[in-house]
């Protein structure tokens, strides 16, 4: 064996010699950076869940224990009555009906809304990129000045058109507005996701001979899940917490979850079941809660990927 090391011009270690250890050392996990690090993300994630806490566990509540108990301790006998309430007779001004009329109607609103929305843009996006056309710049300007304009300047002649229309007061009002309002900063996000694409790849389709429609569908899509779940989730979380529009263009017998739990915290009928409301507003938040645990390792993907490039 010595001599074969010899041959291949390598000193072999002394019999009975310690063999120390090469390349760097390593680092021990608890390190002063680290400890200030994640107290800090533990500080922040207690401050934000907090309030999360307390609405859950008051909703567990009897009105007489929280009455006359601590609104920070745990309920002594847990019970889903005021989530059943809230849910199916809770009243939200003359009718008492909970909140089903109001989520059914905001999955009709949040679904067409997103889906709509979402093609629109992302074909605005494509299109301002690959197939450049005369205006493209000064119609991508004028579209993003758009965005940056309060809601609240619309809303009037959004009254009128959608009068004249003959939809005011339905839920296709509600989700053209929404579609209307949800293109820009769409389109911003897919034009900029889009240019931070291979140039080569839509080269190569235009050399073969594909056309617009079959490079968007059969290049670009597959390539670009990552932003559609950015979309995804800012118009589903967007559209569902919305009260401005559902309030001013659903009517009355559309009213979206948002405005029915409004009515049921404002309502003046007898006394205050804090636990119903807070029952009441755990219920409306449970799809954006979902939405953003299920997908929210995709957004941080699509925001890397280029959501935010420019």
């Amino acid at each position: 064996m010595s001599q074969i090391s010899s041959m291949a011009g390598v000193t072999p270690a002394p019999t009975g010699a310690a063999v120390e250890p090469r390349g760097p050392r390593p680092k021990p996990f608890f390190t002063p950076r680290k400890i200030i690090i994640y107290s800090i993300l533990v500080m922040f994630s207690l401050y934000y869940l907090f309030p999360l806490y307390v609405m859950f566990t008051t909703s567990l509540k009897t009105m007489p224990e929280i009455r006359f108990g601590n609104i920070f301790s745990l309920p002594t006998a847990p019970s889903f009555d005021a989530w059943v309430k809230a849910w199916t007779s809770a009243c939200t001004g003359l009718t008492c009906e909970g909140l089903a009329p109001g989520f059914w109607n905001s999955v009709k609103i949040t679904i067409p809304s997103t889906i709509i929305s979402i093609f629109i843009a992302a074909v605005n996006g494509y299109a301002l990129i690959n197939w450049r056309f005369k205006g493209s710049e000064i119609f991508f300007a004028i579209l993003i000045f758009g965005s940056f304009i309060p809601y609240q300047v619309f809303l009037y002649p959004l009254v009128m058109i959608t009068r004249e229309m003959g939809i005011f007061g339905s839920l296709q009002a509600v989700i053209i507005v929404h579609t209307v309002f949800g293109m820009p900063i769409l389109t911003l996000l897919f034009r900029n996701y889009f240019a931070s694409l291979p140039q080569e790849l839509f080269k190569a389709a235009r050399v073969d001979g594909a056309g617009f429609w079959r490079i968007f569908f059969e290049i670009m899509l597959p390539m670009s899940l990552p932003i559609f779940v950015v979309a995804l989730i800012l118009q589903v979380t967007g559209i569902w917490n919305d009260f401005l529009f559902g309030v001013v263009f659903a009517g009355t017998q559309n009213y979206p979850m948002t405005v029915q739990l409004n009515n049921i915290v404002n309502s003046a009928q007898g006394t205050p079941e804090y636990n119903v409301n807070m029952a009441a507003t755990v219920l409306t938040g449970l799809v954006p809660l979902a939405v953003y645990f299920v997908s929210g390792k995709w957004f941080v993907r699509g925001v890397a990927a280029g959501a935010v490039k420019g």
